[in-house]
Order: C-alpha cells, then structure tokens, then sequence
C-alpha cells in the first residue's frame, strides 16, 4: 500500500508542479551560475547508494563541513528562499517515484553518518529514507538550532544526530500508512505556516 501510494502521488506531483519545476530551474540559471540540479550519493534501504537528487542552493566547487547552518556563506540568496520553503528537495518526488525514496522514513544520510549505526540502530536501513519522517519534523528549523551554538558539528554529533536514530527507530517499530498521512499533513502545514 505504501509503495502504491508513493508511486501514484509522486507521478501525480511531478505532473502538476511541472512548471513550477520551471521557473526554479531558470530563476537557478539566472542567479546562479552552474548545474541547476544538485545530485549526491546517499544511503538508502538496505545501505544501498543511491543517487538523491536536489535543486542547487549552494555555490558550486565549495569545499567545507557536511552540516550546514543558517547563514552559511556556501548558501546563495535564492538558495535559502528554496531552503525555506523545501523547495529545494522537489526533485526528489523522482527519486520517490524510482523506489530509492518514499514520502515518509528517515532522511536519506550521507554514508559518513549511516555508517556510524550499530545493532539495532542498522534496522533503520531496512526502510526506504523518505522526503519527511519525524525526526524532519522535530529538527525542521536544524539549521537555525546550529546557529546557534558554539560548534556545529559537536552538537550534531552528540545531540542531534543520536535523537534522529532514536526517533527514525522509533518509526521503524511503530510505522504504519495512517501514521504516514499524519506525517506528510504536519509537513506540509509546517512548510506553508
């Protein structure tokens, strides 16, 4: 049934926001010079690569952390528009519609990350990453948190990352299709309040 539903949904949403598609892709074009499309390899189910596949917020050929903050210099100024509102991730409805993603699991990490799960925590992998889950909707200001302390990364290590495992297998034992509805309801209600 979930499988169904992301199939259905995705193609129905790559159909109607075509032309929004567009516009970011010129406005991308106009503003910032390079690729309009951001593809990097990340873990998917079963610790499978994947290619995910984003539009560009950052300046291209920058070097630097894994982790980003509210303010980075590495964001263009339309890049954090798109940020904001997630537009940035809408290509990844193909990814959804390829099998790599679902609309609702754990965020697809860097294999930097995953790599650090253990034991029960590697169930996380049996799950396909999704566009949004609960962790997204906990830490869904993440980058301004980061801003706000002292050192990023360190917090991500010891705070942030730790809490999204529990939470991502938290949802592994407990998910269910109503509970996604649920999920993708308040994501989209976050986004647009």
């Amino acid at each position: 049934m979930k499988r169904g539903f992301d199939i259905v949904a995705s193609l129905i949403g790559l159909v109607l926001i075509t032309p929004l598609f567009l516009i970011i892709a010129l406005l991308i074009k106009l503003f910032m010079p390079g690729p309009v499309i951001f593809c990097q390899n990340r873990t998917g189910r079963y610790g499978k690569t994947f290619l995910l596949y984003k539009f560009r917020s950052m300046t291209i050929n920058q070097a630097g952390t894994t982790i980003t903050v509210k303010g980075d210099s590495r964001i263009t100024p339309l890049g954090a528009k798109l940020r904001k509102y997630k537009l940035d991730e809408l290509p990844e409805l193909w990814n959804v519609l390829k099998g790599d993603m679902s609309f609702v699991g754990p965020r697809p990490d860097l294999p930097v990350f995953t790599d650090r799960l253990t034991g029960e925590e590697k169930r996380i992998l049996d799950l396909r990453p999704g566009i949004t889950g609960p962790a997204s909707l906990k830490y869904s200001n993440e980058e301004e948190i980061l801003a706000g302390v002292p050192d990023p990364q360190k917090y991500t290590d010891i705070i942030i990352w730790p809490d999204k495992v529990s939470i991502n297998l938290d949802y592994y034992h407990n998910r269910s299709f109503f509970g996604d509805i649920v999920i993708i309801l308040k994501t989209v209600f976050r986004i647009i309040n």
